[in-house]
């Protein structure tokens, strides 16, 4: 089959030419239908609708505390998580560097922003929305850039070089003052004040952080269902027999890179409006292996996974210090990781199956 044979059957979903189809194992329904032609609202079930309603209502539910501390915060940093999900669950590339890349654009738009007060020396004064879009723009630039130096090694050495590169954009933002103000970092960001709203209070912060979730998650559900998408999937189980049907593995990966780093920008961006502030303890080694966890904890077969163990993550971490000291945080976290693997390789959604497989009733062929 040639190749341009190939990437008609991946459009339709069904193999051209006679005898068996030579899509890779993952590729024929990888987790679920993945034919572009399925609707968005025919796939959702009677639990998304559920889901959905609830977190609508919920900040008029919760404390503003619970909205803003813990829900709201969950949102953004399962955002983050969820640029590693679609990296590591459909492309098989795991990355310590996603929190570097939401990082560089906090301090990308701290530093172009008329909303970072404090520091005129350094910002420049651009308009929010100006700031926004180039601050995305140099984040997809350096995710493109962080994918072509990694996609070329596989396991332990794309760990170690996404590794090095996130140890290294800590140092640099930790040792310079004239454009990230060194170890004080940059401070006083604030969402603007758009359309009269002031975002930074905790239910409509609740509900741009929910909003940018949604789009985030509705587009990596909408990629992985397109002719990439399954391209990325075929390539993350079997990348010589993709190469060998006329694939470019590495600019597949490298462009599943700049999406991920365009997911974890926003998520960035967020993040410093939910702190007010971007400092090199925001992108220190502590937070890139957090993120790790995170995606881990949730599981990574689903783009749900990030935000729930992001939902867990940011529960232990507020709720945690009221039983044990702050300091030994980490240990608890470590604690609760090693249960969950060890249980459910697949994270907490791994739980969930292996539960809703056990209260399934069994059928009988009597």
């Amino acid at each position: 089959m040639s190749a341009a044979k190939w990437r008609r059957a991946m459009s339709t979903g069904v193999a051209v030419g006679a005898g068996p189809s030579p899509l890779p194992s993952a590729l024929h329904a990888p987790r679920g239908d993945t034919s572009p032609s399925v609707r968005w609202w025919t796939a959702l079930a009677a639990r998304h609708w559920v889901v959905l309603i609830v977190v609508l209502v919920l900040p008029f539910v919760l404390t503003p505390f619970l909205t803003f501390q813990v829900v709201a915060q969950s949102l953004v940093l399962g955002l983050i998580a969820l640029s590693l999900t679609f990296l590591g669950g459909y492309g098989g590339m795991v990355s310590l560097a996603q929190m570097t890349l939401a990082g560089a654009a906090g301090y990308a738009y701290a530093v172009l922003s008329l909303q970072t007060t404090g520091v005129d020396h350094i910002t420049l004064g651009w308009p929010w929305w100006l700031a926004l879009v180039v601050a995305l723009l140099i984040t997809v630039v350096f995710a493109t850039l962080v994918g072509w130096l990694s996609v070329r090694t596989e396991g332990i050495y794309t760990i170690m070089i996404t590794l090095a590169i996130g140890v290294a954009f800590y140092y640099l933002v930790l040792q310079n003052y004239s454009i990230f103000n060194g170890f004080q970092g940059l401070r006083e960001i604030y969402p603007p004040p758009l359309f009269g709203v002031e975002w930074r209070e905790p239910v409509p912060f609740y509900f741009l952080a929910l909003g940018c979730a949604l789009l985030g998650y509705c587009l990596v559900k909408w990629v992985v269902r397109t002719p990439f998408g399954i391209a990325l999937q075929g390539i993350r189980d079997n990348p010589r027999r993709m190469a060998a049907l006329g694939f470019h593995v590495v600019a597949h990966r490298v462009a599943a890179y700049a999406l991920a780093g365009l997911i974890a920008g926003v998520g960035g961006i967020l993040l410093v409006w939910y702190n007010g502030l971007i400092s090199p303890g925001s992108v220190g080694t502590g937070w890139l292996i957090n993120i790790l966890v995170i995606a881990v904890l949730g599981g990574m077969k689903h783009p749900i996974g990030a935000f729930l163990g992001a939902l867990v993550f940011v529960l232990l971490q507020t709720f945690a210090i009221d039983l044990i000291d702050r300091e030994r945080f980490n240990l608890v976290i470590g604690g609760v990781f090693l249960a969950i693997v060890l249980f459910s390789p697949d994270g907490l959604l791994g739980l969930w199956a292996k539960l809703r497989a056990r209260l399934r009733p069994k059928r009988s062929f009597t």
